[in-house]
């Protein structure tokens, strides 16, 4: 059995508007379900792709922060 989960996480949102792309991350990111963190990463993926080099100099500053913040919990 043949499983692309990035195709199958793409075909179920690719209809999906901006507020439902909002719904569907902050369910994820407030569920904190293990299972959700693969859906994240293909978002995550589109999101870096589609960004220039300054959004994700920023995006990586914002990931440091948070890293650092988590470790100190």
């Amino acid at each position: 059995m043949d499983l692309n989960l990035r195709k199958a996480i793409l075909s179920n949102i690719a209809t999906n508007d901006q507020e439902q792309l909002e719904a569907t991350i902050v369910d994820a990111v407030q569920a904190g379900e293990e299972k959700m963190l693969p859906g994240l990463g293909v978002l995550f993926e589109l999101i870096w792709k589609q960004s220039s080099e300054e959004d994700r100099q920023e995006m990586i500053q914002s990931l440091e922060q948070g890293v650092k913040q988590a470790a100190s919990e």
